[in-house]
């Protein structure tokens, strides 16, 4: 069965998803605000909450990437604990997703042969979000 990410964002998660669904050309996510869930008896939402996004999801290159705003007071420790890794047997697609990433981000290591690959990258987008991109021939 395959794992799932989760990524949590501090207000910016709009912002990040759809940029997402752009740079993997996915469609356009569903978004669920904080303010679309059911009315909770014991307060009101906070106004800061109603617009954040409590969930939404994209299909990347075959794998379900899931994305959320946190509660407003909630921390969030943007760090180096999860990198996103893309594989794919299509060449091109690594470049052009490598390429759209990197707008706003830092490369960490640009597209090019290693030893296990014909084609690795990394790189840490626009919002804090560490990406590895390496080229598989058994990959779709």
């Amino acid at each position: 069965m395959p794992i799932s990410v989760y990524i949590n964002f501090n207000g910016n998660c709009r912002q990040a998803v759809e940029y997402y669904a752009k740079v993997f050309e996915t469609e356009a996510p569903q978004l669920m605000t904080f303010g679309d869930a059911p009315p909770n008896p014991e307060g009101e939402l906070p106004e800061a909450a109603k617009d954040l996004i409590m969930h939404t999801r994209l299909n990347i290159n075959g794998s379900t990437v899931m994305f959320s705003d946190v509660f407003p007071g909630m921390p969030l420790v943007a760090g180096n604990n999860i990198i996103l890794t893309v594989a794919s047997g299509n060449m091109d697609k690594i470049k052009a997703w490598f390429t759209k990433l990197t707008e706003g981000g830092k490369v960490g290591m640009d597209l090019q042969e290693t030893f296990w690959s014909k084609c690795y990258g990394s790189l840490t987008d626009k919002f804090g979000i560490e990406w590895q991109f390496n080229y598989d021939s058994q990959a779709g």
